[in-house]
């Protein structure tokens, strides 16, 4: 009988170099997503000192933005948090395709592994409970994706 090979990722975040990338649009949603997922961070050995936070306007920023950290080669691994709320129009549905579209398109480019928390959302009671109440935290789910994918892709 043959022994498997299984390849997992530890949650351990020590020495590693991370950028959070957080839209200042809905912002009362998003800090409380960024304050989760640095909690959840640096209870997981990142220094604080490791950590660079990016403001931006908005979701429709962020693939450009995490396009120019991760082909920056300084960081590990990026952290893509925001909150998109749907509107009256269709305005919501492309901002939420195009972000989505374009970091996971700059995760394969350029082999960084991002945490996706871009909560795309109907309404503010859903954005709410996802940011710490009813739904748990997402920029902490985020993070530790980030982070498990990381150190999976170290063994690769």
């Amino acid at each position: 009988m043959s022994t498997m090979t299984t390849i997992a990722g530890q949650l351990d975040a020590k020495g590693l170099k991370v950028a959070i990338v957080a839209t200042r649009f809905n912002d009362f949603i998003v800090d409380r997503l960024v304050g989760g997922a640095l909690d959840y961070l640096e209870r997981h050995g990142l220094a604080s000192e490791n950590i660079t936070l990016v403001r931006i306007p908005g979701a429709f920023e962020m693939p450009l933005i995490c396009k120019k950290l991760a082909a920056s080669g300084k960081y590990d691994g990026i952290l893509a948090l925001g909150a998109v709320i749907r509107g009256g129009t269709p305005h919501f549905e492309y901002v939420c395709a195009e972000a989505t579209k374009g970091i996971a398109h700059c995760m394969l480019e350029h082999s960084t592994p991002i945490g996706f928390g871009l909560l795309t959302c109907d309404n503010i009671e859903q954005a709410i409970e996802r940011a710490g109440s009813k739904a748990g935290n997402k920029g902490v789910e985020a993070a530790a994706a980030m982070l498990e994918t990381i150190r999976v892709m170290e063994q690769l």
